[in-house]
């Protein structure tokens, strides 16, 4: 029985653990989109984005509200800063996976 346990313990961390790299590798693949920042609150790690379509959310141009998945990746914008950056719904919020200053 405690092999049976072991066993399945250890497929549990394999499975999660391939979870959260397809997790990681998959947000290169997002598409980019432009916006400039409205707001920030970076002790809740919270971003206001007038942004244009957000093609994979089927969002389309507005300004709203979202989670940074780091908050310190938030760290040295401002209100008014052009940006590009990737969105996507992470455990039920909508969360920017990646953002730099525009071009």
């Amino acid at each position: 029985m405690k092999s049976f346990a072991r066993f399945f313990a250890a497929l549990a961390i394999l499975l999660f653990a391939s979870f959260a790299v397809h997790a990681q590798a998959h947000d290169g693949h997002l598409p980019e989109s432009d916006g400039v920042i409205k707001k920030i609150d970076a002790a809740k790690g919270k971003v206001s984005i007038a942004h244009g379509e957000i093609t994979n959310l089927k969002m389309p141009p507005m300004t709203m509200s979202f989670t940074a998945k780091d908050p310190a990746m938030l760290k040295g914008f401002k209100e008014g800063d052009k940006v590009r950056f990737r969105a996507a719904e992470v455990k039920g919020n909508l969360t920017v996976v990646s953002i730099e200053a525009a071009k």
